[in-house]
This record gives structure tokens, C-alpha cells and sequence, in this order.
């Protein structure tokens, strides 16, 4: 039985200025710049590339499942990866973020310290993965103090791929919300990933812990 997600709030306002980055509307153009002039081109032809399509806007289980693409990343512990082989073999529960953010991204943090406290029994190879957004700050020292934080132990990882690749997730995930067309904008949606990668589930907004492990367990069952 698929849980019953809570109702979307409206969204609250995102970032605010960065002392330590004062300039933030040209940073913001930079990096859409950048990212579009490498993903941007793969994004708008992803219906015909293969092994790829884009995860058109929605809540629920996606039909068919989605594959990862082969995003590159680099996780918090300075480690290199692509995102298929994070999600090889686990049950993965992935959201969006960035380390400056003081609205979304704080609750999510919290979020997510219950949902590993709930797993760590009922699903041991689960794991939470938090991508950022923000890859020109968050290298592996921002995305490791993130993590102490919020308390995370060794299954929640923290990643951010390279600038030219900044659009990638959002862009899978469904890119009109996950973004709505600025440098910063993102949504506190949680995404499900099954054993072999593929995005298999959608929840709503601000779900509750206890609601994202049930469907994870479900999730296990399943796949």
C-alpha cells in the first residue's frame, strides 16, 4: 500500500545573501552559465539519447523506473564517483541541498537524521545521499561539515558534481520544479531509488521521516 503523503506547503522563501559571498545574482548567472553550456545540450536532447530520460514533474511511483544518469561526483570525503555506482545496491532515499541554504535545506538535514535513525534496523543497506546544487562552495570540506551537523553516520553520504554538470539531478528529477528557472530555487521533495539505480519514487514535499521509511521498506520488499 502506497503511504499517504502530506499536502505540498507553500514553499519558503530559499537563500539569503552569503557575507562570505556577497555577490550573488552574478554568481548565480555564472553557474547557469556554466552548467548550461555543459548539461544544458544533454539535458534538451535526453529524449534521444540512450539509456536516459528526463523525470517529467510529479508525485508517486514513476512508471517506468528511471536509470540514473552517469553524473560524476565528488563526495565528502573527496572521493570521485559517478552517481550509478553510489546508488548500486541500496535502497537510497536522495535529495537536493546546498550548505549555504537556511530554509529548505535545514529541515531536510532534520528530516533525514530521523529517517537514519529509523532505518538502521528494518533496512541496513539502506542509505540517504544529499546531492548540492551549489558545486562552486560545496566541496568536500563544506559537504563533510554539513554532515556533522546533522549527525550523519557512514550510510548518509553528501555529494556535488562538477559546475558544468550543476543541472544534471535537477533536470532528471524534473527540472521546472526542481529549479523554476533560477541559480538557487529548489524544491523539499525526496527521491527513491531502488537497488539498480533507478528513480522509482516521488514523495511529497516535507514528507515526514516515518512516511519516506515506510515507502523504503516497501521499496526493499519490492525490488
Amino acid at each position: 500500500m502506497t503511504p499517504a503523503w502530506p499536502s505540498r506547503p507553500t514553499e519558503p522563501p530559499d537563500r539569503p545573501d552569503r557575507p562570505d559571498q556577497p555577490d550573488r545574482p552574478d554568481r548565480r548567472a555564472w553557474l547557469r552559465r556554466a552548467a548550461g553550456a555543459g548539461w544544458g545540450a544533454a539535458a534538451a536532447a535526453a529524449g534521444s539519447a540512450p539509456g536516459f530520460a528526463l523525470a517529467h514533474d510529479g508525485l508517486g511511483p514513476v512508471t517506468p523506473r528511471l536509470a540514473a544518469p552517469a553524473l560524476p561526483l565528488q563526495l565528502h570525503d573527496g572521493r570521485s564517483t559517478v552517481l550509478p555506482a553510489v546508488l548500486q545496491g541500496h535502497v537510497t532515499a536522495m535529495h537536493l541541498m546546498f550548505t549555504g541554504c537556511s530554509a529548505i535545506c535545514p529541515v531536510q538535514g532534520a528530516v533525514f537524521a530521523e529517517l537514519q535513525a529509523l532505518l538502521g534496523g528494518p533496512l541496513p543497506k539502506a542509505q540517504l545521499l544529499s546531492i548540492s546544487i551549489d558545486p562552486i562552495a560545496d566541496d568536500a570540506v563544506a559537504l563533510s561539515a554539513w554532515r556533522r551537523r546533522f549527525g550523519a553516520g557512514a550510510a548518509w553520504l553528501a555529494a556535488a558534481p562538477p559546475v558544468r554538470h550543476a543541472e544534471a539531478m535537477p533536470a532528471f528529477l524534473g527540472g521546472s520544479r526542481a529549479r523554476q528557472g533560477t541559480g538557487d530555487r529548489h524544491n523539499a521533495q525526496v527521491y527513491l531509488f531502488d537497488r539498480q539505480g533507478r528513480l522509482t519514487y516521488r514523495c511529497a514535499e516535507f514528507a515526514s521521516a516515518r512516511s519516506i521509511a515506510q515507502a523504503m521498506e516497501q521499496l526493499a520488499a519490492r525490488a
